[in-house]
C-alpha cells in the first residue's frame, strides 16, 4: 500500500478548465459555421476572448498539476512539506498541532521525524478539497508506518482546544484560503502553543492576504515571544521566484518562532 497525499490542484479543476475550453471551441465552430451579419461578428469576438482565455486557464492548471504531482518530475509539494517539517522539533512526549492537515501529509512527515512526540491533525474537509478526508489521512498515515499521529475534524477560525495544549503547531498553505483576518486566524493557533513552544507555519504571507507581517512579527515579540522571523520561500529555498509567479505563491514564507 502506497501513501496518496493527492495534488494540490485538484483533479477536477483541471478538468473543468479543459472541458470549458473545448466547449468554447465548439461554439465558436457552431457560431462561423451558422450565425451571420452583426450577430455573428459579436459572437465570434465573445466566444473568442472567453475561448483564449480558457485556453490560458488550461495550461495553467496542467502544468500546476504536474508541478505539485507527488511522484512527478518537479514534486513541489514534497519538497515544500519535507522543507517545512525540518524546522519542527517536538520534545519527547510532546504533542504538536497540524491545522489544515488536507491529506495528512506534513502531519506525518513531522511524526516521522518525531517519533517519541504525537501530533494531531485537523482540517474540515470542505467540499472545494472533496478528494481529502480523515480518512484518507489516516491511510496515508498506515501506508508510511506512522502511528504516532492521529486526525480529527476541525475549524482553525475556532479550534477547539485550550489554551496552552501543544509544544508546536504547524500549517502549510492554509490560512489564504479562509476569508477574514489572517493574522487572526495566526493568533488563534498560537492560543494553542504553550509557553515554550515553537510554532512553522508556511503560507502565502503576502501583504494583500495577511496585511502588514512584519508589524505581526514585531507584535509577537512585543507580547513576550522569545522568538518570531519571517523566512522567505521563493528564493530557491522551497522554488524559484518565477515559479512562485506563475503558480500565484509570491510572498510564500515561513513564519517560525518560540513562544
Amino acid at each position: 500500500m502506497k501513501p496518496d497525499y493527492k495534488n494540490w490542484m485538484p483533479k477536477g479543476m483541471v478538468r473543468g478548465f479543459n472541458i470549458t475550453f473545448l466547449g468554447l471551441c465548439a461554439a465558436l465552430v457552431i457560431t462561423a459555421l451558422l450565425a451571420a451579419g452583426t450577430v455573428r461578428t459579436a459572437l465570434l469576438i465573445v466566444f473568442g476572448a472567453a475561448t483564449l482565455a480558457f485556453l490560458g486557464l488550461s495550461i495553467w492548471s496542467v502544468m500546476m498539476y504536474r508541478a505539485f504531482d507527488y511522484h512527478g518530475k518537479r514534486r513541489m509539494s514534497r519538497q515544500i512539506i519535507e522543507g517545512t517539517a525540518e524546522y519542527v522539533k517536538v520534545p519527547k512526549g510532546g504533542k504538536c498541532l497540524d491545522v489544515g492537515c488536507g491529506s495528512g501529509a506534513l502531519s506525518i512527515a513531522v511524526a516521522r521525524r518525531n517519533p517519541e512526540a504525537s501530533v494531531i491533525g485537523v482540517d474540515r474537509w470542505g467540499k472545494e478539497y472533496a478528494s481529502f478526508s480523515k480518512k484518507l489521512c489516516e491511510d496515508n498515515a498506515r501506508a508510511e508506518g506512522v502511528k504516532n499521529v492521529t486526525f480529527r475534524q476541525g475549524d482553525a477560525t475556532r479550534l477547539e482546544f485550550p489554551n496552552e495544549t501543544f509544544d508546536a503547531v504547524i500549517s502549510n498553505y492554509v490560512y489564504h484560503n479562509i476569508p477574514g483576518d489572517r493574522q487572526a486566524i495566526l493568533m488563534e493557533t498560537l492560543r494553542t502553543l504553550k509557553k515554550g513552544g515553537t510554532f512553522v507555519i508556511h503560507d502565502i504571507m503576502s501583504v494583500s492576504k495577511y496585511g502588514d507581517m512584519n508589524a505581526f512579527v514585531k507584535k509577537l515579540k512585543d507580547l513576550g515571544y522569545e522568538k518570531a522571523e519571517l523566512i522567505g520561500t521563493t528564493n530557491g529555498k522551497f522554488m524559484k521566484k518565477s515559479e512562485a509567479g506563475w503558480m500565484g505563491l509570491g510572498g510564500s514564507a515561513l513564519l517560525i518562532g518560540k513562544k
